[in-house]
């Protein structure tokens, strides 16, 4: 009997020491067989490995040459088949904010952030509760939050949007029909100038009959029929960066407050926001602005049915592989407490704001808007501005339409004053855009402010102590004294 006894126990043993060694494989070396995968995670490394002369891109999902070779999609003012030539006489492009100033952040991080998914992966509307949105996600969302300290979300609902865009929509629908029963009139649209224009883009375009845009909020005591009021707050503004408050009180007054620029590489974070309806997106937070996700947060069941629903009858539910995108992103983000990503986003953003604001510090014909430092509850110290955009007026008199001077003189585009309820003195020039499109926008500016100033020494002789006078330009003069500047006087 002790022969097959000892066969057991070598067996038993042999079998125990290949099970440890497939743990050992499995969870400590961590190189599993791919199998199905494979072939898809190569390809994703064959095409992220073409390096497009460091001026661009290619895509799985692009062009292709001859239906092989992936087409390098080159960053705006470089163009040829490997995106290594300058184009010149190109402009430089501050217009639209697409933030892909986070880009060098997740080519860093390629690994953590990357998504391999199954062509199985969640076919079916819903969850097998039946939900369309990924509770995961959502417990990810309310963690963010509670670690930067941007949002109160205790005791509160959270909605999912295809981005800001849906979500905002779906508020001013959620709040008009809930007033709609006390009030044949349609409920005012309000915003402070400057506002965020595709506020007035999106209600003039739907057209409902529960509401319409009114624009600037200073304005309400004019109309007559104001009885319910609805008011887009954004906070930071888009232009400006300021952080703003509600203008409009009263019982029938309710706040959207557009806060998806509110985390700390734009803005100091003073406090947790704590308003009624709140609304995020990815494409501010984390850069991807083309998975076109975000999510309100809402104190009211009411208010919050009411926007799920229009979001279910809109498009039936959210993306469930924009889900899964921002679920992968929002691990590497909350990493280390989200201090490494915060940190690469607001050093970015404040390198680029001090480079801006010294070319433009010495021009006597262009302002920026104005900062001071402030504690950030986040970060635990004072931190320097890091604004989204630059908010720039052009001072002279004649130059009444500051888009077009830049234009001109700079070949620089940004977006008008007026597109945000403003005056056309005042342009918005983006600075969350790639490292290629900002270098070039402070290259245009930097001339710019250097001619002017090469302008001001042609015309304005060196002077002691005796008053001098200094020609600016073809229409303006320049009082001195050696210490004072005193006057700006129209030539005769």
């Amino acid at each position: 009997m002790a022969k097959p006894q000892s066969f057991y126990l070598v067996c038993l043993a042999f079998s125990l020491v290949f099970n440890l060694l497939l743990i050992f494989k499995l969870y400590v070396g961590r190189e599993w067989e791919l199998s199905w995968s494979r072939r898809a995670a190569e390809e994703a490394e064959y095409v992220a490995a073409i390096s497009c002369s460091g001026h661009g891109k290619a895509y799985l999902d692009g062009l292709t040459l001859d239906g092989k070779e992936p087409v390098c999609e080159c960053s705006s003012c470089y163009g040829g088949p490997h995106c290594s030539e300058f184009l010149t006489g190109c402009a430089a492009n501050a217009g639209s904010g697409d933030p892909l100033f986070l880009e060098p952040f997740w080519m860093h991080h390629a690994s953590k952030s990357a998504l391999v998914v199954a062509g199985w992966h969640r076919m079916s509307y819903t969850s097998a509760d039946q939900s369309y949105i990924s509770a995961e996600l959502e417990r990810h969302i309310r963690k963010l939050h509670a670690i930067v300290g941007n949002a109160v979300t205790g005791g509160r609902y959270i909605v999912f949007g295809a981005g800001s865009t849906q979500l905002l929509n779906a508020a001013v629908h959620a709040l008009s029909s809930h007033n709609s029963s006390s009030s044949s009139s349609p409920a005012s649209v309000v915003a402070s100038i400057p506002y965020y224009n595709y506020y007035q883009i999106q209600m003039e375009f739907f057209r409902s009959r529960d509401y319409v845009f009114r624009g600037d909020a200073s304005l309400l005591q004019n109309i007559s029929d104001a009885t319910n009021v609805i008011e887009f707050v954004t906070s930071p503004n888009n232009p400006d960066g300021q952080l703003n408050k509600a203008n409009v009180q009263g019982p029938n007054a309710k706040a959207i407050y557009d806060r998806v620029y509110y985390w700390p590489h734009f803005t100091a974070i003073p406090t947790p926001a704590n308003d009624d309806i709140m609304i995020f997106a990815m494409s501010k937070l984390t850069g991807h602005a083309g998975s076109r996700f975000g999510w309100a947060v809402v104190k009211d069941e009411s208010v919050f049915q009411k926007m799920t629903m229009y979001t279910l009858m809109d498009n039936m539910g959210i993306s469930r592989d924009a889900q899964l995108r921002a679920l992968k992103v929002l691990n590497v983000v909350l990493e280390g407490g989200g201090k490494d990503f915060f940190e690469f986003g607001y050093n970015t953003m404040r390198k680029r704001w001090e480079k801006l604001s010294n070319i433009l510090s010495v021009s006597n014909r262009f302002s920026l808007q104005k900062f001071a430092p402030k504690y950030c509850t986040f970060f635990k110290k004072t931190r320097e501005p890091s604004p989204a955009y630059a908010w720039v007026k052009c001072e002279r008199e004649e130059d009444k339409d500051c888009y077009a001077v830049l234009q001109e003189e700079a070949n620089v585009y940004g977006l008008s004053g007026s597109q945000f309820g403003a005056e056309d003195r005042f342009v918005r020039l983006a600075l969350i855009r790639s490292q290629d499109d900002f270098d070039l926008l402070l290259q245009r500016l930097n001339q710019l402010v250097s001619e002017e100033k090469s302008s001001a020494k042609l015309f304005c002789p060196r002077f002691e102590d005796k008053l001098a006078t200094c020609l600016l330009g073809a229409n303006y003069i320049q009082h001195f004294s050696s210490r004072t500047r005193l006057n700006i006087t129209k030539r005769p």
